[in-house]
């Protein structure tokens, strides 16, 4: 997967040539996400979901840095991203939509009620911001203003940020809730939720990874590993049960025959 392959680059790259890579990477999680959303839903619902998520996000990031509501205060770097509104790079509305599309599957795939699903849904932004954040500050993308009131390890963001996340995250779904319901929501089926599955176990597991080896970032690599944990461990208990099942259905067949 080309999205795969890119990421990979990032920990090789520096300077203007990480920060194309780091455009390259929204610009595909976010394709990845609506050619999903268009191939097994509809492109009406894929405009829905972009619409939602990335509108919703590029408000709070714009209200974010003009008022320090929801997130806490902080700023983006100037001209790095490529073209800004408010202040705050377009790009960034789409690394919602990328980012928060394979939660929100996992999420409806975990959940018995669509409450749960809200909450997962929330919770698993969270989750990916923990990756996200350390990573982006880092690297200079963007800076706070409080930067001695965070987690552990993780002093240059503040809380608030978290907290702003889980709340936009959680209008998000709320909203997607609706939009499922207006646009004739779909059930799907275990074979065509492979996309999404792959990428969240990616950002996941590999994310993980490259924090604690190839960025220099323990905390984040435990937090993140952690956030993110909370629908990935169920999420893997699930596939793997459901792989038995379909073993067990499959050796019963050949017994019988």
């Amino acid at each position: 997967m080309l999205l795969v392959l890119v990421q990979i680059a990032y920990p090789l790259t520096s300077g203007v040539a990480r920060d194309a890579v780091t455009v390259v990477v929204v610009l595909l999680s976010a394709a990845t996400a609506l050619v999903h959303a268009g191939v097994t839903r509809g492109l009406g619902y894929a405009a829905g979901f972009l619409v939602i998520v990335s509108g919703l996000g590029l408000v709070a990031e714009i209200v974010g840095t003009a008022t320090g509501f929801p997130f806490g205060c902080y700023e983006y770097a100037d001209g790095r991203l490529g073209p800004a509104v408010a202040g705050v790079p377009l790009v960034v509305a789409l690394a919602w939509t990328g980012g928060l599309y394979p939660v929100w599957v996992v999420a409806g795939l975990l959940a018995r009620r669509t409450s749960g699903r809200i909450v997962l849904t929330a919770v698993g932004a969270v989750g990916w911001d923990l990756f996200l954040d350390p990573q982006m500050v880092a690297d200079g993308q963007w800076l706070w203003c409080d930067t001695d009131s965070g987690l552990p390890g993780l002093a240059r963001i503040p809380a608030t940020n978290y907290l702003g996340w889980f709340g936009v995250a959680l209008l998000m779904a709320l909203a997607l809730t609706v939009w499922e319901r207006v646009a004739r929501e779909v059930v799907l089926s275990g074979s065509n939720i492979a996309v999404p599955i792959v990428v969240f176990l990616w950002t996941w597991l590999g994310s993980a990874l490259a924090h604690a080896v190839f960025l220099d970032l323990p905390a984040s690599a435990c937090y993140g590993g952690i956030g993110l944990g909370l629908l990935g461990v169920p999420l893997v208990v699930r596939l793997r049960r459901s792989r038995g099942e379909h073993n067990d259905g499959g050796s019963a067949r050949r017994v019988a025959i």
